[in-house]
């Protein structure tokens, strides 16, 4: 594995996500943090391209911490900020399509046709670590967007059941007990 990539995409993605022009701020690289370490598990366990799937949960939001303009699109526009910065890095041009296509498939509120192991393992891995985050998730209900404690409690469930149903079947089964036991502490 290219050690020397994913320690440089690390960096890349800290030093975007302290920059004052995210909008998400620190608690996006938590996610992000998150994302790639649920990947990892998650290639280990489909038995996918580890590498790939690795490289692309680091840049998965890559153009959401860049610009908050990009958000909406963030998938298509990550993909293309991954093609540059993946090019800079002297990395294999079919790896880094194989990586585009896992950030232009990850999105679980989008209908996206996820074609390999790989774009599987990092969308659920996204969707997945929300429950790594629950803290960030409180913190944007009940600091960032002013709500009461149970609004706030009721957000962060409903983001948490949005997140599970957009697990994949198989690894639905695996996070099942990790569902309910983050149901059970939100009450």
């Amino acid at each position: 594995m290219r050690e020397d990539i994913l320690g440089k995409l690390q960096k890349e993605i800290h030093h975007r996500c302290l920059a004052p022009t995210n909008k998400f701020g620190m608690g996006c690289y938590y996610h992000i943090a998150a994302v790639v370490k649920n990947a990892e598990h998650l290639a280990g366990k489909y038995g996918a391209d580890k590498e790939v799937v690795m490289i692309a949960a680091w840049l998965h939001d890559i153009a959401s911490v860049t610009d908050y303009s990009l958000y909406e699109l963030h998938h298509i526009h990550g993909a293309e900020i991954a093609y540059s910065l993946l090019k800079q890095y002297g990395y294999d041009d079919e790896k880094i399509h194989l990586v585009q296509k896992c950030i232009r498939n990850h999105r679980g509120s989008v209908n996206l046709q996820r074609n390999s192991i790989e774009e599987l393992c990092v969308a659920d891995a996204d969707a997945i670590s929300h429950f790594d985050s629950i803290p960030s998730l409180l913190y944007l209900a009940y600091c960032e967007k002013g709500m009461g404690i149970e609004e706030g409690r009721e957000f962060v469930k409903e983001k948490l059941i949005r997140s599970f149903r957009k697990l994949s079947p198989e690894s639905k089964e695996y996070y099942q007990s990790k569902f309910e036991n983050a149901m059970e502490i939100l009450g």
